[in-house]
């Protein structure tokens, strides 16, 4: 549901990190990108409706009204919505990426 509002609002660089075992804070995170900040904000807003319509409920937002980095957080999921060269700038794909070790691994090693 929300890659598929991803999808339709024309967000680019859809990336979907696997969170579980990773951290508590979400199962889900997705980064993408928006044109500009006015296509960020526009993103978000719509992204935001269609997660409280399915019912998420209070679904907490940070980055507007600049949209530089519009943060959403939904409980199980959160999404970051970019704009281009803010994003380059965090790389959240690279601290989240797969070679991070897991809680599991932090509290053996």
């Amino acid at each position: 549901m929300a890659r598929a509002c991803l999808d339709d609002m024309k967000a680019e660089e859809l990336v979907e990190i696997d969170l579980v075992g990773r951290t508590s804070i979400a199962d889900t995170m997705m980064v993408a990108t928006g044109r500009s900040a006015r296509h960020v904000g526009s993103i978000a807003e719509r992204l935001i409706q269609v997660l409280k319509d399915a019912g998420y409920g209070r679904v907490r937002a940070e980055g507007f009204p600049t949209c530089d980095w519009v943060l959403i957080d939904a409980g199980d999921l959160i999404v970051h919505v970019f704009r281009p060269e803010v994003r380059g700038f965090y790389n959240l794909e690279k601290m989240w990426g797969s070679d991070r070790p897991t809680e599991t691994e932090r509290a053996a090693g």
